[in-house]
Parts: C-alpha cells; sequence; structure tokens
C-alpha cells in the first residue's frame, strides 16, 4: 500500500512525486512578502519622520555662547552683551553724548535688566543725562562663517529710546536695528563688575 505524504509545499505526494516547482514558487511567495514587509516598515518611518516639526534653525543652541560685543546705532558705539547660563543678561550700551553738555563724550548705560530664553533677548537700560534704552528682539547666525569672524552674531528687533526733558516728561523713539558682533580680535576684555 502506498503512503501519501504532505510535502512543504502543501500537496498530498506519493514518494516519489516532484514537487521542485511548488517549491520555487513557495520561496518567491515567502519572499516578496519580506520584502513587503521591509517596504512597509521604511515607509512608515519615513512618513513619521515628515510629520515631525521641523528645528528652527535661527535659534541658537543652549551651549553656543552668545556674549561679546556688537555694533549699536553709530560708528565706534556698541552694546556689550553678556549671557549667564541662568538667562540673566547683563551688560552696557557705550554711546556717544548728543546733548551740548557731553557731544562726543562716551555715555555708559548700564543694563538695569536683561534675560535671554532661547534665542530671545530683552534688555533695559538705566537713564544717563535723560536718556535710556529698551531693546526687544533675538540672536541669531549672521553671515560671519567662524566664531571669531564679524557678524557671526546678529541681534535684531525693536530698539526704544526714551527721552526725558528737563521738565520730567518722556517721549519714545522705536526703530528696528541689527547690531553684529565684533571680530573676536577686536575685543577687549570685559569691564570689571564691583
Amino acid at each position: 500500500m502506498m503512503q501519501t505524504l504532505i510535502h512543504p509545499c502543501g500537496k498530498y505526494l506519493a514518494p516519489s512525486a516532484d514537487c521542485r516547482p511548488m517549491a520555487r514558487i513557495f520561496g518567491l511567495v515567502t519572499w516578496y512578502l519580506v520584502l513587503g514587509t521591509v517596504f512597509v516598515m521604511l515607509a512608515s518611518a519615513a512618513a513619521w519622520a515628515q510629520s515631525q516639526p521641523p528645528k528652527s534653525t535661527p535659534e541658537r543652541a543652549a551651549s553656543e555662547d552668545v556674549s561679546g560685543m556688537y555694533s549699536f546705532l553709530r560708528e565706534g558705539e556698541f552694546v556689550e552683551v553678556d549671557v549667564e547660563p541662568d538667562g540673566r543678561v547683563n551688560g552696557f550700551v557705550s554711546r556717544y553724548g548728543d546733548l551740548n553738555s557731553d557731544r562726543g563724550a562716551f555715555l555708559d548705560h548700564m543694563f538695569t535688566k536683561g534675560s535671554m530664553q532661547g534665542n530671545k533677548l530683552a534688555f533695559t537700560t538705566r537713564s544717563v543725562h535723560g536718556i535710556s534704552f529698551e531693546f526687544k528682539g533675538t540672536v541669531e547666525r549672521g553671515e560671519g562663517k567662524t566664531p571669531g569672524a564679524e557678524a557671526y552674531w546678529t541681534i535684531k528687533g525693536t530698539l526704544t529710546q526714551m527721552t526725558e526733558d528737563k521738565d520730567h516728561k518722556q517721549t519714545a523713539q522705536q526703530r528696528e536695528v541689527v547690531f553684529k558682533s565684533f571680530p573676536a580680535d577686536a575685543m577687549v576684555a570685559p569691564r570689571k563688575r564691583d
């Protein structure tokens, strides 16, 4: 009596039956299933990656130090910005006097408050001879190619100049500004604080 066997190709076969064509088809089907599974996994990963929000490039990395000297409104004037690790900002604006009594003299407006959160910078200066400044804006990468180059960092935003006259009447003048970082070889050591 002949015994029937179940072959891997899924047929009941006599021991002498040849199922090589079915085995070849079974192997191809398995291969296509594996390839299809890999394709679906890659497509899913690509779709997930595209659904993630893009990282904004203007923001500075937390590890990057933007402290230093930046240009101000006129040639020879500058802003010194010192960012502490906790986000506090110290510094000053050094500018030429505009009044008859201080024309041409350098006046230093120390920051009374300042903060940096992410790439957002804000500071307020004390009043010197009736003039103070408020700034709100961002610190961004500039056109400089290396960290020591001029304009490696730029400060962009709104500068408000507060002017108080002899009758203590205040007026505000706002303007959009861009301050560029000085090259590393032009910077001097920061002034000592008392």
